[in-house]
């Protein structure tokens, strides 16, 4: 055992003290040592219920014959910071996140570990960490929250953000407003629909890191502590036959996940994600895989926040594995951490509802949710979440309206500033110019609420996965590193085609050549975790991570 290096031998007493004063018992020191990363903390709603679940994946590592040893992991919750300066710390955290696993698995040696954890940069980071250290993994997810529910209509956190545009189009008033608050959110989980937390805890399921079932299992259902046991049982299973994150982690999964993430439609966030989690595992994911599979998936759940289905809804209707079972003829045969295959997982899947999850001959559109773009606009592309952008808007041509950065849009967008036809450009939000790349569910939101039927937003930071209508993000180069989102000018004309996926300025490329050579690099000097992230972190493109 990978433990035996700081248990075994005369000259490793001291440490074996150091363990015994843990209360490691001598029968437990010949056992494997399980790391457990708990992102349990009391100011995300998607990590409140985690300690629960971390206990029950203790007492299934002792059943099993492990020894359970418990840390913690910072997390940030997106929707609490979104719309602020804090936005810009989210996607950094997740690097930090998986430095601070390895640092904890390879200083103390474990066999195994659990990841434990919900919501958009946490599991990300989770999978990253498994997949750089190569130790036998498995994750636990969390699990969504119960839905909302006011006048007859069930409700999530998109409904109040889209609830802030109706009160500035005088389409709702503060008092309205105020009772949707309190009544959107009415416990602990990650947010109710298909945005990126669910999405990645969808696509760790997807990738064979989790359980079959996991995903979908509200928060609060019985079932999350039933799996998180089994989870704890399952780890020590992976440690004796030595399976490991890269064992599951291949071109084979990548591609399973993608195409389960086309099926739902998730977010676009997965797009940065997935190429982040490929990196760590040594597996090349060109960004162009992402429209290869979307054209020959089709979208077959109609999930929030394009669709009316909850993930409530996706886990009554037999969750992730049932989505596996109708995507069956389009899936790799992989393994996963349950010692079943993908293959075997759909097979015995039972599909309960077949108006949630349809056939892939009635399906909710013929091609998968998500596109890249790319064109003299975005040469090294740009992700949409074409899934929830009306078919009117498939194809738009309209003026600009630059604002360098997201509080200028968002003043802009509720002053009236704004009109239909118009292509809002958000710029110097990437990766490196934000920095952070900060989501933009703020201004978007703002947009769906004024009830704009033509309007598009185009940016170079990104959307949270509750975004809908034509917003195309991720755009590389970004602003920061002069690309051409650099050079657009106010009433510029933006041509969009998600038909031939396609984002391009209609500007003559003499005049765009001028403007660069008069173009200077805006340099934003930093202090701390901020001003070392945007030194450091590469495009969007290649999944925005470090480079060393």
């Amino acid at each position: 055992m990978r433990s035996d290096e700081l248990k075994t031998g005369y000259q490793r007493a001291p440490n074996r003290a150091l363990l015994r004063s843990l209360g490691v018992t001598d029968r437990e020191m010949g056992l494997p040592f399980i790391g457990i990363a708990n992102a349990y903390n009391t100011i995300v709603p998607g990590h409140t219920n985690l300690r629960t679940l971390t206990e029950k994946v203790k007492e299934g590592i002792a059943a099993a014959g492990g020894v359970p040893f418990e840390f913690g992991v910072i997390g940030i919750c997106d929707g609490i910071a979104m719309g602020h300066e804090g936005m810009r710390y989210s996607l950094p955290s997740r690097e930090n996140i998986a430095d601070s696993i390895e640092l904890m698995a390879g200083a103390h040696c474990f066999d195994g570990l659990v990841c434990v954890g919900t919501c958009d940069k946490i599991v990300p980071g989770m999978l990253m960490a498994a997949a750089r250290c190569n130790t036998p993994s498995i994750l636990v997810t969390g699990g969504p929250m119960l839905s909302g529910y006011l006048g007859g209509k069930e409700l999530s956190l998109i409904d109040v953000f889209e609830g802030v545009g109706k009160v500035a189009a005088g389409c709702m008033e503060e008092a309205a407003l105020a009772e949707l608050e309190c009544s959107a959110m009415p416990g602990c989980g990650s947010c109710q629909g298909l945005y990126t937390a669910n999405t990645m805890a969808c696509m760790t399921e997807a990738l064979g890191m989790s359980l079959p079932g996991m995903a979908a299992i509200p928060a609060v259902d019985a079932a999350k502590l039933r799996i998180s046991r089994e989870t704890g049982e399952r780890i020590v299973g992976l440690v004796r036959s030595n399976t490991r994150p890269r064992d599951i982690i291949t071109t084979e999964s990548l591609a399973n996940a993608i195409t389960v993430d086309m099926a739902l439609g998730g977010s676009t966030n997965t797009v940065l994600h997935l190429m982040a989690v490929a990196l760590e595992a040594g597996v090349r994911l060109d960004i162009d895989l992402f429209n290869a599979i979307g054209e020959k998936t089709p979208h077959i759940c109609s999930m929030q926040p394009g669709g009316p289905h909850s993930m409530q809804a996706l886990y009554r209707a037999g969750g992730i594995p049932a989505v596996l079972a109708r995507l069956l003829p389009l899936l790799h045969d992989a393994p996963t951490v349950s010692g079943k295959t993908v293959h075997e997982i759909a097979r015995t899947a039972r599909i309960r509802d077949e108006s949630i999850i349809r056939s892939m001959a009635d399906p909710v559109n013929p091609g998968g949710g998500l596109r890249i773009l790319r064109g003299t606009l975005a040469p090294d592309g740009a992700v949409v979440k074409c899934a929830a952008v009306p078919k009117e808007m498939w194809v738009h041509k309209g003026p600009a309206r630059v604002y360098d950065g997201e509080q200028s849009a968002m003043k802009a967008i509720l002053s009236r500033q704004v009109k239909e036809g118009d292509v809002v450009v958000i710029r110097y939000e990437g990766p490196g110019g934000g920095p952070g790349m900060p989501e933009m569910l703020a201004p978007t939101s703002a947009l769906s609420g004024f009830g704009f039927k033509s309007v598009a937003l185009v940016t170079d930071g990104r959307f949270s996965g509750g975004t809908r209508g034509p917003c195309i993000g991720h755009i590389a180069p970004e602003a920061a590193a002069g690309g051409p989102i650099a050079l657009i000018r106010d009433g510029d004309r933006i041509a969009i085609d998600l038909f031939a996926k396609t984002l391009d300025i209609d500007v003559d490329p003499a005049e765009l050549e001028k403007r660069r050579r008069s173009w200077t690099p805006r340099v934003k000097e930093l202090p701390g975790v901020l001003g070392r992230y945007a030194k450091l972190v590469g495009q969007a493109d290649k999944g925005a991570v470090l480079k060393f």
